[in-house]
């Protein structure tokens, strides 16, 4: 029998849509992927090379189950240098990646029938870990004529007893854009936590991303390395919260997680201190990608009314296409042989889009774009 704590817990369709580009793939069939969130580059040479030099030195054990405490000084480091906003390093917890750290949050946070607020649409876990911590969700539309972006007044008439949080995702998986600083000045002044999920932080080429901790210190960050250092494969991430959550947390970590892996924390603290040539290459190379991914989509009809400026992502208004996201995403997949994101994957409000992810060569992409402009054209035959 299946632990009730499963039921309403949904699959994550972009894993099911790359699933299929596999078995294709397997079969001879040349796909071009456009759905999967991960950067294409390598992994930075300094940190490969701090990774294979701490398993070397025998950098292979347990660590302080919070994270080795050089690792958390040079975060904090790093946070000072680039917001201008003081962590205690004793508030910072190590973890294998972003996802080990929301749980983390969510479990020291949510009572049974807590509810927290999310955007619609919205990363398609968010959802799963607060239902599987007995949570609810309560999701706020966003739109596109908007940037996405969440609207501090359509949050207040959500608010309720239950609120134990507002979930913020800037820049957004999956609609690539930012939110303001005026809106999260307004938001926090809602009075309610903030937990602010901050992993494309740094992967913005227009404007300027703002953490959450510049305006409260009543916030839980989630940030890691995985996408602007790819790497990804390392699973290394982190969680800044308010210093009475901390030992909560750690004695979830010692009992789920023991520590992060040894030598990949050696790596992170390798990608914060000599990456930056390397991040800045990727971005330079990131936002050529954006741009000509905007254009290309904006020349076969897409209507893009605020251009996204982060992460790695153009999330487009499909419905004049269909208003079914999912067989669109799949039709598209086995007619054109282009893996994409359908919009449902990402809440109710995404039904109807289309999310394209520019985590790719400019070769690939161009690629992708010209099998898509030939499927419409067939479509409309």
């Amino acid at each position: 029998m299946i632990s009730s704590r499963l039921n309403g817990i949904t699959s994550f369709i972009v894993m099911d849509v790359l699933e299929k580009a596999h078995e294709m793939e397997n079969q001879g069939v040349n796909i071009i992927h456009l759905e999967v969130g991960e950067p294409d580059f390598d992994t930075p040479k300094c940190v490969k090379e701090a990774a294979i030099k701490a398993y070397e030195s025998g950098c292979t054990h347990y660590t302080h189950s919070l994270g080795m405490l050089e690792l958390r000084e040079a975060i904090s480091r790093y946070y000072m240098d680039t917001y201008g906003v003081s962590v205690n390093p004793d508030q910072i917890i190590i973890c294998s990646g972003t996802s080990p750290a929301m749980l983390l949050a969510f479990a020291v946070l949510l009572e049974k029938g807590d509810e927290v607020i999310i955007s619609n649409p919205h990363y398609s876990c968010y959802p799963n870990f607060i239902k599987f911590l007995e949570g609810v969700p309560v999701k706020v539309p966003v739109y596109e004529e908007d940037g996405f972006q969440l609207r501090p007044e359509m949050i207040r008439s959500k608010l309720s007893s239950k609120t134990r949080a507002i979930f913020l995702n800037s820049p957004s998986n999956p609609t690539g854009n930012l939110l303001s600083e005026e809106r999260m000045r307004e938001i926090v002044q809602l009075g309610k936590l903030i937990i602010s999920d901050e992993i494309y932080h740094g992967l913005v080429y227009e404007g300027k991303e703002h953490c959450i901790l510049e305006f409260t210190e009543n916030a839980f960050v989630l940030n890691g390395f995985s996408k602007l250092f790819a790497m990804t494969g390392l699973r290394i991430g982190y969680l800044i919260a308010p210093k009475p959550y901390i030992r909560p947390m750690q004695k979830l970590q010692q009992n789920f997680f023991i520590s992060a892996n040894s030598e990949v924390q050696k790596s992170a603290i390798a990608a914060l201190q000599c990456a930056g040539p390397d991040v800045a290459r990727m971005k330079e190379v990131y936002n050529q990608r954006r741009k000509y991914m905007i254009s290309r989509l904006k020349q076969m009809g897409f209507k893009i009314p605020v251009e996204p400026t982060g992460a790695f992502y153009v999330f487009v208004n499909a419905r004049h296409l269909s208003t079914d996201s999912y067989d669109l995403a799949f039709d598209i997949l086995e007619q054109a042989h282009v893996g994409v994101a359908p919009g449902i994957d990402f809440g109710e409000n995404g039904e109807g889009y289309l999310r394209f992810s520019y985590a790719n060569s400019l070769e690939n992409i161009a690629e992708g774009m010209d099998r898509l402009e030939r499927y419409l054209k067939n479509r409309d035959t």
